[in-house]
């Protein structure tokens, strides 16, 4: 497979994309350099001067649009550090896909860490998809570590769905948001790892508006020898509302751990955390063995169920 090949290869696997879109803004990112970029009437999307990464600006107004923002590696070596900017107009409305993936056959390592700020205008709208993929027989290991910020300003609303697929031997995600008046974030992961893979979750959400909400929601899988951390922060510091819930289903010699900490600075804030670890049930198993399952292939059917 020949380096263009195997760059759109990544790219589809993080952002459903099989080409370059004809129309619409987009920024390729491969091994530490942008290599395609697109602007459209309503997103421009410019190159920082002072570190790397980039800004995208969404005019006021923008409706239905969707901007590509994948990154990839594909080899190892590779110490990637990207800062990007999101500036999304008032009253806008639109779909944001990122994503990274690592193809690594080497001996050494490969990094991605992406720095990612929003800054959402009053009432603006965003749907933020993002997907981790790693592959490669190397020795070298595949890391990503994702960091987030949303600032939301009166109205708005951040919409948040990540997956990590498979082959990340180590990822620190961390989430940070601030909430004004009315403003709603809503963030899902989903995470499988294994072997001796290790992932870290932290979620650190102030909610400074009256009527602020957030839902935080975390489902993953541990197998093999792996091992998870699930932490979240939420502050209600006026009238809000905060959900936060860890599902998280462990196999083998997997480990996963939830750290919850709430403060309510507010007598009308309502803040809640859940947490359900375990096995899978063995009822659940036996009840598709019934229908002519193998024990492997029922896990298999509960698992793909429980992150879909």
């Amino acid at each position: 497979m020949n380096s263009y090949d195997l760059i759109m290869d990544l790219v589809g696997k993080v952002s459903d994309i099989s080409d370059l879109p004809a129309v619409g803004a987009y920024n390729i990112r491969a091994d530490g350099c942008g290599t395609a970029r697109q602007n459209s009437e309503n997103i421009e999307i410019i190159t920082k001067t002072d570190k790397p990464g980039i800004d995208i600006m969404v005019k006021p107004g923008t409706k239905g649009e969707t901007v590509y923002i994948p990154a990839v590696i594909t080899h190892g070596g590779v110490d990637d550090l990207v800062y990007n900017d999101f500036y999304i107009g008032e009253d806008a409305d639109v779909t944001i896909v990122a994503g990274c993936g690592v193809h690594n056959c080497d001996c050494e390592d490969s990094h991605h860490n992406g720095i990612h700020r929003f800054f959402l205008a009053k009432n603006s709208k965003v749907l933020y998809l993002e997907k981790h993929y790693g592959e490669g027989d190397g020795s070298g290991k595949r890391i990503i570590n994702p960091e987030t910020e949303v600032f939301a300003e009166e109205g708005s609303t951040m919409e948040m769905n990540t997956v990590q697929i498979k082959g990340v031997d180590s990822t620190k995600r961390v989430s940070k948001a601030e909430l004004k008046d009315g403003a709603k974030l809503v963030i899902t992961e989903k995470i499988m790892t294994h072997g001796d893979q290790t992932a870290e979750t932290s979620f650190d959400v102030i909610m400074s508006g009256k009527d602020s909400s957030c839902h935080l929601v975390s489902r993953s899988v541990a197998r093999d020898n792996s091992k998870q951390v699930f932490r979240s922060y939420m502050r209600g510091d006026t009238e809000c509302y905060g959900h936060s819930e860890c599902d998280g289903i462990i196999m083998d010699n997997g480990v996963v751990s939830a750290i919850p900490e709430i403060i309510a600075n507010d007598v009308d804030a309502r803040l809640i955390h859940e947490a359900a670890i375990g096995k899978i049930a063995g009822e659940q198993l036996i009840k598709l063995m019934t229908l002519g399952l193998t024990e492997k292939q029922a896990e298999e059917q509960i698992i793909n169920g429980f992150l879909k």
